[in-house]
């Protein structure tokens, strides 16, 4: 196994002796070739690990050799990966916060890397930073205090006055990134698969401070890594956020409904009301624009390639591949007749586990937007049609009722139906465009976020396969019903139910052209032990402990849910509070 050492690491590092050790990574590779793709962090499962490349090394506490203090190591690297003939292969950057100590006490065993046998760290034991309390709190005192550390750089938001000395509790649930709650007040989402240029987790909550939006906990502090090249953009690597006690996780909210047969439509409504006012401000804020025939068609072309590589995959997909891509079409003849929808910054990864809910007002937030955490950085900061925000958490919404204890027995399918439609009715009445009006761009989203739940199940969790089954199931077979004021009203071909057009700025709205008349920790809670995430399928906690048949009280400690399988951490809690973001899922 190869590894060599950027040019631009030592310009990066500083200048003492272990940073500019010619052999540190390369003492390090034996440890982390073994540890790395067991991490839930880690992207590149199932291909061959040849080698890692060294972008850069901080260090933040210094590693010395004496027995009691630990060190601590930032590293920026690159794992090299084997590819199928005719790709390229792989080279995804890791952000790694390692532990040195000569010695570590016996409650850090579960954190060991492992012990160099040469190099400037022989003899010591590397360890995960994160799962170190103490160590987790000299990253919170950096944060207080701005400026620069080596390669990387520590802001604070100038009114935010952050506390010293605040516990860390480190979520040991397995996550696409890593987070640490201080005290009761803030959670430290540290971004593990990383790549040039600000987080969205950081941008759009940021800009929705600046209009006063109070449904998405805003930044306090973050830190970044200097750009690679000159010119070019610096990284962004962890966002600190409020942490939000006594809110509870919308997720183990629909299971716990689901579990007693409660009513949950007053609640979805609500949250529908939520996600419009949030949209409104993200078009407010940030740029938007229009996605006319060629963007359009190009949209549906990328959903196309995605079944045609997921079938591939999964066979189970193959029998209704061609059904599937009439959706895909629809969307594609959509701009044709002249008519364009609008685009703006979206969450990008919206479901239940990304969502949560006061206990004492019963409002609800949003939080995690880092978007889709396995989609390339610049796609997830691309404007889109609100509604495939809208289209993820319906979703959701399915993947709790056939995920609760009824396992999708009729009266839970039903719950899921009317809840659904109470989600869309709310997001109208806020005004959002009403989702009853765009059937094409709602049945393309939502079967492109099946076609990707299922490659994910089969990937990660083979025995939830047969929930986004039933859903393409459902969707090829056209049957999508959402149901306005008097009766079900079919997706396709659908007008507005109201008969009327709506305008909403928020959702994403249709914009037509003149023709004769006339749019993805985050905040959570820590509760019950866990602090994982659910929503749906992969990427999604669901309720630790609990099976796809028994909901329990805790967060759930397997991936988590947000509709999207590989979401990323959030801000709050569900059975106990969580407020600040953090990853649950991904």
């Amino acid at each position: 196994m190869s590894d060599t050492a950027s040019t631009r690491a030592t310009r990066h590092t500083s200048d003492r002796p272990l940073l500019a050790a010619p052999d540190l990574l390369s003492s390090l590779v034996p440890l982390l070739a073994a540890w790395v793709p067991r991490q839930r962090w880690f992207a590149g499962k199932g291909r061959l690990i040849t080698g890692f490349t060294l972008v850069s090394a901080t260090e933040l506490l210094p590693c010395t050799t004496d027995g009691s203090t630990p060190g601590l190591l930032q590293l920026l690297v690159r794992a090299q990966q084997n590819a199928p003939a005719g790709r390229t292969p792989a080279a995804d950057c890791y952000q790694l916060l390692l532990g040195v100590h000569p010695a570590p006490p016996p409650r850090l065993a579960p954190a060991a890397i492992g012990r160099p046998s040469g190099g400037p760290l022989r003899g010591r034991t590397v360890y995960d930073a994160l799962l170190d309390s103490r160590l987790c709190g000299l990253l919170l005192e950096r944060l207080r205090t701005p400026g620069r550390i080596g390669a990387l750089r520590f802001y604070r938001e100038p009114d935010r006055d952050i506390a010293s000395g605040l516990p860390a509790r480190p979520i040991a649930v397995e996550q696409s990134n890593s987070s640490i709650v201080y005290g009761d007040t803030y959670i430290l989402k540290v971004f593990r698969r990383i790549a040039p240029g600000i987080n969205p987790d950081l941008e759009l909550p940021r800009a929705l401070a600046d209009v006063n939006c109070a449904r998405v906990p805003a930044p306090a502090a973050w830190y970044e890594a200097d750009a690679a090249d000159d010119g070019g953009e610096a990284t962004t690597l962890g966002v600190l956020q409020p942490f939000l006690p006594g809110s509870a996780d919308g997720w183990q909210l629909a299971l716990n409904a689901l579990a007693v047969r409660a009513d949950f439509t007053g609640s979805a409504r609500a949250l529908g009301h939520a996600t419009a006012e949030v949209h409104t401000a993200l078009a407010e804020t940030l740029p938007t624009t229009a996605l006319h025939s060629p963007q359009l068609e190009t949209i549906a072309a990328r959903m196309a390639e995605r079944l045609d590589a997921t079938a591939r995959a999964v066979p189970a997909l193959q029998p209704y591949r061609a059904r599937l891509r009439a959706a895909f079409d629809a969307l594609a003849a959509v701009g044709q007749d002249g008519r364009s929808w609008a685009a703006q910054r979206i969450h990008g990864d919206l479901h239940l586990g990304q969502t949560l809910r006061s206990a004492e007002e019963g409002r609800w937030s949003l939080i995690d937007f880092e978007g889709e955490p396995a989609r390339p950085l610049g796609e997830r900061r691309r404007p889109q049609p609100a509604l495939r925000d809208v289209a993820a958490m319906l979703r959701s919404f399915d993947y709790a009722a056939r995920s609760g204890p009824s396992g999708g027995d009729p009266w839970s399918l039903e719950w899921a139906r009317r809840t659904r439609d109470a989600y869309c009715r709310g997001y109208a009445e806020a005004g959002g465009l009403d989702p009853r009006s765009a059937p094409e761009l709602m049945r393309a989203y939502e079967t492109d976020k099946a076609v990707y739940e299922v490659l994910y199940e089969a990937r990660h969790r083979p025995d939830w396969l047969s929930v986004p089954m039933a859903a393409i199931h459902r969707l090829a077979a056209g049957e999508e019903r959402l149901e306005d004021g008097d009766g079900p009203v079919g997706v396709e071909g659908m007008e507005r139910a109201d008969g009327a057009s709506r305008s909403g700025r928020g959702g994403g709205e249709a914009v037509r052209a003149p023709r004769g008349g006339g749019g993805t920790g985050s905040a959570w809670t820590a509760g019950g032990g866990g602090a994982g995430r659910g929503g749906g399928p992969a990427g999604a906690g669901q309720s630790a402990g609990a099976s796809r048949l028994a909901p329990s009280p805790r967060l759930s400690d397997s991936p988590r849910y947000s509709g999207s399988p590989d979401s990323t951490g959030s801000t709050g809690a569900s059975g106990a509070t969580r407020s600040a973001r953090a990853d649950g899922r991904g």
